[in-house]
């Protein structure tokens, strides 16, 4: 391993655990199955059930853009520094979107519990039964949340912080052996706490067939949704050309975020008048 000499070597060497940490924080509010009974003792398969656990996955996700930008800006290479503000940009950018879906998604919740306040337990959102017209309503919203997921897991076709043709690999280009294999971990990890929270709030978690009989097999199904969700990725990825830098910010700020904003109205609208 090697740390060239022109870094800012205390700076250099945390980014990359800056960057790891709140990918694997993330993973604490996600359900991957039901509680189940071992040895006589009830078993939650989720680390931590609290009451605001997509208000969790929202901060830690953007405390997670910490970690890439410290790695570009100690890195001292104009390349590695242009790939972190490329991701400052990028991810501030397609947070508000995201941020803005999933709050018209916790308005939706209020129809599913018995005093009508709603929650942001993921836990809660997935036991929740709701009306088959509000699921669908929740469904058309899962493309735009896509492309926001996406944006803020760095993946084609918005892999701009680390544009191999343009910057080299960006805020990652001076970073090699344990520190780059920790970044590229950061990416994947990203991916799968991504791919937990969509499964979690727009398809039912580990919901299934015959879970009630056989609690386990929630955790089957959970895996294989998230398994598609890591597909869908892939598939993107491989046939969706790259957009030039400009293009990706413009498509949020004059199509995503008034598409959202929209959507979040006739949310608050359908939910008063049911």
């Amino acid at each position: 391993e090697t740390v060239p000499s022109y870094v800012d070597k205390v700076l250099f060497v945390m980014a990359p655990g800056l960057a790891i940490a709140p990918a694997l924080l993330m993973f604490a509010v996600i359900p991957v199955g039901p509680t189940i009974t071992l040895f006589g003792r009830e078993i939650p398969l989720v680390v931590a059930d609290v009451n605001i656990g997509l208000l969790w996955v929202l901060a830690i996700a953007g405390v997670g853009t910490y970690g890439v930008i410290l790695g570009g800006w100690a890195s001292n290479n104009k390349y590695s520094l242009l790939g972190a503000l490329r991701t400052s940009a990028q991810m501030l950018s397609y947070e508000l979107p995201m941020g803005i879906l999933l709050v018209a998604i916790l308005l939706t919740t209020a129809l599913g519990t018995a005093d009508g306040t709603g929650t942001l337990s993921l836990v809660q959102i997935v036991n929740m039964e709701l009306p088959w017209y509000i699921r669908l309503w929740v469904l058309l919203a899962f493309p735009l949340y896509f492309i926001t997921m996406l944006a803020e897991t760095s993946r084609k076709p918005f892999d701009f912080p680390e544009t191999e043709n343009e910057l080299v690999a960006g805020f990652q280009t001076e970073y090699g052996s344990i520190k780059f294999a920790l970044f590229y971990m950061t990416e994947y990890l990203h991916i799968l706490g991504a791919s937990g929270v969509a499964v979690s709030v727009f398809f039912g978690g580990w919901r299934g067939p015959f879970v009630e009989q056989v609690p386990i097999l929630g955790l089957f199904y959970f895996a294989a949704k998230v398994i598609a969700m890591v597909f869908l990725f892939i598939w993107v990825s491989a046939s969706v050309p790259r957009p030039r830098y400009d293009q990706l910010l413009r498509f949020c700020w004059t199509f995503l975020f008034p598409v959202s904003l929209v959507y979040l109205a006739i949310t608050a609208v359908l939910v008063v008048l049911l």
